[in-house]
């Protein structure tokens, strides 16, 4: 059978010879006694034999993945472990009792993450997530030779990347890996170490509004990861240059699912004062979401005590927001369209002297946008702006001239989009003639 498919039930209706491998010595006697109490017993009996006896099967699981390599027994003893750890997660902390102390417990798993088949591969990322999620906050990872917790959550965090990059499983790759990266994004190491291999930018794709229970559920736990992500200063500068907040807006949207809606308006709350968020928040027209969530009978305290601080909070964005800061930021985020400050005079005649700062960057990024969009929305907009630009400031002509505006806006002129030609018309005629004549030539 393919491994990819192996389910747990398969696997422990296995037989495993363990007296064999008692009389070839790479198990003890004591070893043999406890699997044979506890191999192939109900559940209830082996529930038992756990709350007694945990920390000898914890022993005897990790030291069987670290002496035996036959792949059937591999698979058999990690079925064992993910079957106890399901019933009761838990029993995770038997890993780390006193007994342990001198084995390390970590290390069959880590190795085998990167080496074992996908039934393999699967089952120990999520042992290995709980085991690590319980671990005492005092443990001295540190032991000499041992396997430390910061190997193994780099470990893990190379595994999942590489899961959400090129699934290993065609179904199962992604869904496992998010469902232990929202378990372990909690850890400092591992949100550093998940933005260092720039993962950020591989959940994005994921954030899109969901139907099925299967789906609901990776979007869920997708838009937890970005929630607990919304902690971290070097993720937040991430999110604010990608498509995440526009992703995050559709599915608030459109999603009816209390836990999903709950999640991404946590996070809109926690970007709300960082950055830029504001404004873009009310450019996508979260305002007008939130009150229409707001009129739903929702019965989770958080989310309607959120949606209230998120309401007042974008008020008060939309009574500081001046008009030339979402112009700004429409400009840098290269999404230009003909929204009204565009063609209203006074903008330009109050705003004129804010396109100087910062060395005119605004200036600059538009020049920029005439080179490297592939918009034509943008382009018409950017040529009417520059245009505007020299109608309105003294030196306008001069200041484009500086900055190479003429050869790109010429470039233009042969567009095939009309509105693009048109307004790339209206710049170069303003180039060449200046603001003394600029106010004859309007669009």
């Amino acid at each position: 059978m393919d491994q990819a498919e192996l389910t747990t039930d398969q696997v422990l209706r296995r037989d495993i010879p363990w007296e064999t491998y008692m009389t070839t010595k790479l198990i003890t006697g004591t070893c043999l006694q406890l699997l044979r109490r506890y191999d192939k017993r109900s559940e209830s009996y082996r529930a038992q034999l756990l709350e007694d006896d945990g920390p000898a099967y914890a022993l005897v699981f990790v030291n069987i993945l670290r002496d035996i390599f036959k792949e059937e027994t591999v698979e058999y003893v990690l079925a064992l472990i993910d079957e106890m750890l399901t019933a009761n997660p838990k029993r995770a902390r038997l890993f780390h009792d006193e007994s342990l102390a001198n084995e390390d417990t970590y290390e069959p798993f880590l190795r085998l993450l990167g080496k074992g088949n996908w039934f393999i591969q699967e089952k120990c990322c999520k042992i290995l997530s709980l085991i690590v999620s319980v671990r005492p906050k005092t443990s001295d990872s540190s032991k000499r030779g041992f396997t430390t917790i910061d190997d193994v959550l780099k470990g893990l965090v190379d595994w999942l990347c590489v899961q959400l990059k090129k699934p290993s499983h065609p179904t199962r790759g992604i869904p496992i890996a998010i469902n232990c990266l929202a378990a372990l994004l909690k850890e400092p190491l591992v949100r550093s170490s998940f933005v260092q291999a720039d993962g950020v930018k591989l959940l994005v794709p994921l954030i899109t509004p969901a139907s099925t229970q299967q789906s609901i559920q990776l979007l869920y736990e997708t838009c937890l990861c970005i929630w607990l992500l919304s902690y971290y200063e070097p993720a937040i500068e991430y999110l604010a240059t990608s498509r995440t907040l526009p992703r995050l807006i559709d599915v608030v949207k459109f999603s009816t699912k209390e836990k999903v809606v709950r999640v991404v308006i946590l996070t809109f709350r926690n970007l709300l004062p960082k950055g830029t968020f504001g404004a873009q928040m009310v450019d996508l027209g979260l305002p007008q979401i939130v009150q229409s969530l707001k009129s739903q009978a929702w019965s989770d305290e958080d989310l309607l005590e959120a949606l209230s601080e998120l309401e007042e909070g974008l008020r008060d964005n939309i009574k500081l927001l001046s008009s030339f800061d979402k112009y700004k930021q429409e400009v840098l985020l290269g999404q230009l369209d003909w929204s009204p400050m565009h063609k209203d005079p006074i903008f330009w005649r109050e705003n004129i002297t804010n396109f100087e700062d910062s060395d005119f960057q605004i200036l600059r990024v538009l020049v920029t946008i005439l080179d490297t969009s592939s918009d034509a929305r943008a382009l018409a907009v950017a040529c009417y702006d520059l245009s505007q630009f020299i109608q309105y400031h003294p030196a306008g002509r001069i200041i484009l001239s500086d900055l190479k505006a003429k050869d790109r806006v010429m470039k233009l002129l042969n567009h095939d989009n009309a509105e693009v030609t048109k307004n790339a018309l209206l710049c170069s005629q303003r180039l060449f003639l200046g603001a003394k004549y600029a106010s004859f030539l309007q669009v």
